[in-house]
């Protein structure tokens, strides 16, 4: 009888995240799902207990504070032996509903830069002995085709910023230390890939700031259940996902330079202790 996998997904509570855990649920897979509001994660396993699913685990944590990630991490930790995949979804977008002006974090860092990179940068970190004990197991993380090159001088946009370029560069962050981690990571152990799942979901963010919609939800989970589950990509790594099509992003994600700069500008962001030599 084949193991059910565990699966993390932060940002769960609603869109794609909740869409996802329902389809992974059908899977059998024991989930752990994310959210910044305990009542309405318990809302979302009553319903999952009344279709006569497992009900997951839940943690709490607002990703604009990285001590609540670590605090998070720390009872993923302490509650459940093994974690085969890690979702890192949760995000913010270029607007509305989370302002359109220059707004920081609990730890003094651009807001969009803070929630959409450096908390799933840290939160891997800090759950990456558990999924290398798990191994194989694998790290999806949900970026997207909107890419803007990362300025060095001005990571914290406190010149020009722009809510779309902040949003923009908050992913390229994503793909690109995604890739640096991916390429110190057997692959064998921890795959590592990211993905543009669907344009314009109709998701609360984007219903808030765009108010129409492109794609469908259902054709976002099916992209990102993909790199979850499907055997064909088994130690396949580094890679970035338009919806379903290996393409590649923004050309600063393949400069060595920049992607090393940017994984020592995370560590000491974080505070971050790499388990990676």
């Amino acid at each position: 009888m084949t193991r059910p996998r565990t699966v993390l997904i932060t940002g769960a509570t609603d869109g794609l995240g909740l869409a996802l855990a329902q389809r992974l649920a059908a899977d059998s897979a024991e989930l752990i799902l994310h959210g910044r509001n305990q009542a309405k994660l318990d809302r979302i396993t009553d319903q999952f207990a009344a279709r006569g699913v497992s009900r997951p685990r839940t943690v709490t944590a607002d990703l604009a504070d990285l001590d609540q990630v670590r605090r998070m991490a720390v009872e993923i930790h302490a509650s459940v032996e093994r974690l085969d995949v890690l979702v890192n979804n949760a995000g913010i977008g270029a607007g509305q509903p989370d302002g359109r002006t220059r707004r920081t974090s609990a730890d003094g860092h651009e807001l969009r830069f803070a929630v959409n990179y450096l908390a799933g940068f840290l939160l891997t970190l800090e759950l990456l002995p558990l999924l290398r004990a798990s191994a194989p197991a694998r790290i999806v993380n949900v970026a997207s085709i909107g890419q803007h090159p990362l300025d060095f001088d001005n990571l914290m946009l406190e010149r020009d910023y722009d809510g779309i370029r902040a949003y923009g560069q908050s992913k390229l962050a994503q793909i690109t230390s995604g890739f640096e981690l991916a390429a110190r990571l057997p692959a064998a152990e921890v795959t590592l890939n990211s993905l543009h799942p669907a344009t314009y979901m109709p998701t609360k963010i984007v219903l808030a700031e765009i108010g129409h919609s492109i794609d469908t939800v259902e054709q976002g989970v099916t992209a990102t259940h993909r790199l979850v589950s499907d055997q064909a990509l088994a130690g396949t790594t580094g890679r970035f996902y338009d919806r379903t099509r290996d393409t590649r992003p923004h050309s600063q994600a393949y400069d060595s330079q920049a992607r090393l700069r940017l994984w020592q500008t995370s560590l000491e962001l974080t505070k971050a202790q790499s388990p990676l030599s």
